[in-house]
């Protein structure tokens, strides 16, 4: 028979105000739900986690405790609303929940990166393993040495991208060369034009690829001026000297990855378009990725050269075991973040699972789903 719990963990503090909720804040407390099979007696849980996305109600928490594990959804500290969120603090996080499952008694955890979780999952076990990160990209301290995270048995990419940086700065409109008005474009790199497909042409691509990276740079080069800038703003509050340490900014045209038109770019099953509907729409759609953010979080969270979530970098430095699950026909996560991902792991306990035709949520496919979670269940034997 299996049963539902709702987990609190300790949340072990961030040192900055970065949440708004005073009440999420004072409570001290993450959230987690844990399913399980009470007829088993489980030892082993596996821990899905995102760096925001709500995981409580995870489509695959059931699923996997049906099958003889302790399946848990992880809620961040920055549960639906990244704007201000910092990946070391996410790291904080998992690393309390896996110290809470281990005093529930649970033997071994299995980590699991979905989707957006995939960098952070890596890191977080590169860490655990050897931990030296010291500060985050802006330089505020973060003792994960000193927090003593506990690494996980082994850990699943499960219908995962490499990293939010990684797969924001490939959807990052090149086109936008004035950040406050997204419609004057460079019509030489705008994958929207009917002049230059698609079809794109290599070279287009190439070019297209190169400008991406250089948008990035550029608005973290402005960042880290602005965060600098922030300290000659000191005012006189309450008998102390103050000065803001952060600000929200807009970043527009964010769903331009060629491989939405072009289906021959990384060939797979998938259609085109986004998870967010037709392209265009998406780029700049605020419910699309990364619209929102503070200079901190930008520089922790979608930096091209500074956000440490980075599973290709990440997993050379892991030991433990590693899966990567991807879908065939998943339009976010694309089969060369899979196949880069799985080549990047330095040993040979590592397995690359294809669901043929699963897209990135199994929308319609509870069966494909349900193929995913054997796969798990196994991999957590």
């Amino acid at each position: 028979m299996l049963s539902r719990e709702l987990l609190p963990i300790p949340m072990t503090p961030g040192g900055r105000l970065d949440i708004n909720s005073g009440v999420a804040r004072m409570s001290g407390k993450i959230w987690a739900t844990l399913w399980k099979n009470d007829l088993r007696s489980p030892s082993t849980a596996v821990l899905i986690v995102h760096p925001a996305s709500n995981f409580i109600g995870h489509y695959a928490l059931e699923e996997l405790a049906a099958r003889g594990v302790a399946a848990v959804g992880l809620a961040t500290r920055y549960v639906g609303n990244d704007s201000a969120l910092i990946m070391e603090n996410c790291l904080l996080d998992i690393g309390a929940a896996i110290r809470h499952l281990r005093e529930l008694g649970y033997q071994r955890v299995v980590l699991v990166g979905n989707s957006g979780g995939g960098g952070l999952a890596a890191l977080y076990q590169a860490q655990a393993e050897n931990p030296t990160i010291t500060h985050t990209p802006a330089g505020d301290p973060v003792d994960l040495a000193g927090t003593g995270l506990i690494p996980a048995d082994k850990i699943v990419m499960a219908m995962a991208h490499p990293g939010r940086a990684v797969v924001y700065t490939e959807g990052l409109d090149p086109a936008i060369t004035d950040e406050q008005r997204p419609f004057d474009r460079d019509a030489s790199l705008d994958m929207f034009d009917p002049a230059n497909g698609p079809a794109y042409g290599e070279e287009f691509v190439e070019r297209y690829r190169l400008a991406q990276i250089d948008r990035n740079r550029r608005i973290t080069a402005w960042a880290s001026e602005q965060i600098e800038a922030l300290r000659g703003y000191v005012r006189e509050s309450a008998g102390e000297k103050v000065a803001p340490d952060d600000l929200p900014f807009v970043v527009h045209g964010t769903a331009a990855d060629p491989r939405f038109l072009d289906l021959t770019l990384d060939p797979s099953d998938r259609r085109a378009g986004t998870l967010w509907g037709s392209p265009w729409a998406a780029n700049f759609r605020p419910a699309s990725l990364g619209h929102l953010t503070s200079l901190r979080s930008w520089l922790s969270q979608w930096s091209y050269d500074h956000s440490r979530a980075n599973a290709y970098v990440a997993l050379p430095e892991v030991q433990a075991p590693v899966m990567v699950i991807y879908g065939s026909a998943d339009c976010a996560a694309f089969p060369s973040h899979a196949r880069t991902m799985y080549e990047a792991v330095a040993h040979d306990r590592r397995e690359l699972v294809e669901i043929k035709g699963a897209d990135h949520y199994f929308q319609g496919r509870p069966d494909l789903a349900r193929i995913m979670c054997d796969h798990i269940a196994e991999w957590s034997k």
